[in-house]
């Protein structure tokens, strides 16, 4: 079993810097990474970057990163070299025009668009166990498409793991409006609207904070009347009683950007298929720990995914194209 988490520091947001800065571990060598786009919708084209382990795999891993970030993220690559390790396949999502898909794919997403991830699983499932893994935004997003399936989530997903993530959406944009909370708020904003900006978008002048962006550039994208029925209408809480398959969530006590109160809802202890690890330190993302291994986090998963059930492929689900 993995050791309780100790973190290098106990401050939160020194954890939330440390987690996105640290050096990660990776050997493309020994795991090619093979790059894959998938059509999810007609002109909508996503990237997948996917590697294999040696030998037959175990199982795949389908890993949907946080906001504005990509599959480079260090929590996706470092989860991604620790499970290749262990006999997993891995495919790490970009969400729609983010990291080497920028500029190729010029169609927003948002924090409930489960259409890209469903898509992706339904190409890749096979005999092989596959565990959907969300980290922050991507999080909501794999809890969410698990409760949109219902029962019929067993027939593509093994289970589904969300870390750090934002399942009410208006409490942690709240949470983010908080004066300490600004530089995270601002630090996205400035990403939101340049990536948008080189998709020719106007009307961009004068956004300073995430809930005007989702207010003035989202909201209107998506069909939605406002970011606060975006935010309403895309949270996962709202479907987590229809989760029927193994679930995990994990989150840190004093995560700046995710109150550890969204959590404390009587549907979580009313679904006995979802598990809550709240960690007394972490920030957002920065599960470092002080003693090896380092990466405390991508054991914790592996070791809890295992402790499911896993069970050997009896084919790969790996495609190279």
């Amino acid at each position: 079993m993995a050791r309780p988490f100790v973190p290098l520091v106990s401050n939160p947001h020194l954890l939330t810097i440390l987690g996105n800065y640290w050096p990660r571990p990776r050997d493309e060598r020994r795991f090619p990474v093979w790059d894959r786009w998938y059509e999810t919708e007609p002109g909508i084209r996503v990237l997948v970057r996917e590697q294999r382990p040696t030998g037959e795999p175990k199982g795949a891993l389908v890993l949907v990163h946080g906001l504005e970030s990509s599959s480079e993220a260090g929590y996706m690559v470092s989860m991604a070299h620790a499970a290749l390790r262990r006999g997993y396949e891995v495919h790490r999502m970009n969400l729609r025009g983010c990291g080497a898909s920028r500029g190729v794919c010029r169609a927003l997403y948002h924090a409930g668009l489960t259409a890209d991830v469903r898509h992706v699983v339904e190409r890749i499932q096979g005999r092989a166990p596959l565990w959907a893994i969300g980290y922050s935004l991507g999080g909501n997003v794999v809890l969410k498409l698990a409760g949109e399936l219902g029962g019929a989530a067993a027939g593509l997903v093994r289970g589904v793991i969300a870390v750090s993530a934002p399942i009410d959406l208006a409490a942690c944009v709240r949470a983010m409006e908080r004066p300490e909370n600004r530089i995270y708020d601002w630090r996205f904003v400035r990403r939101m609207v340049r990536r948008v900006a080189g998709n020719g978008a106007a009307g961009l002048r004068g956004i300073r904070s995430v809930r005007e962006f989702d207010d003035r550039v989202t909201a209107p994208q998506f069909g939605f009347q406002g970011a606060w029925e975006y935010y309403q209408t895309q949270s996962a809480v709202h479907l987590l009683e229809s989760i029927r398959v193994p679930a995990l969530i994990v989150s840190a006590e004093d995560d700046p950007l995710v109150p550890a109160s969204i959590f404390r809802k009587a549907s979580m202890e009313a679904n006995p298929r979802l598990e809550l690890r709240l960690i007394p330190h972490g920030g957002h993302l920065g599960f470092i720990a002080r003693r090896r291994p380092r990466f405390w986090l991508d054991e914790f998963l592996l070791e809890w995914i295992e402790g499911q059930g896993n069970t050997p492929a009896q084919e790969s689900v790996f495609t190279q194209e």
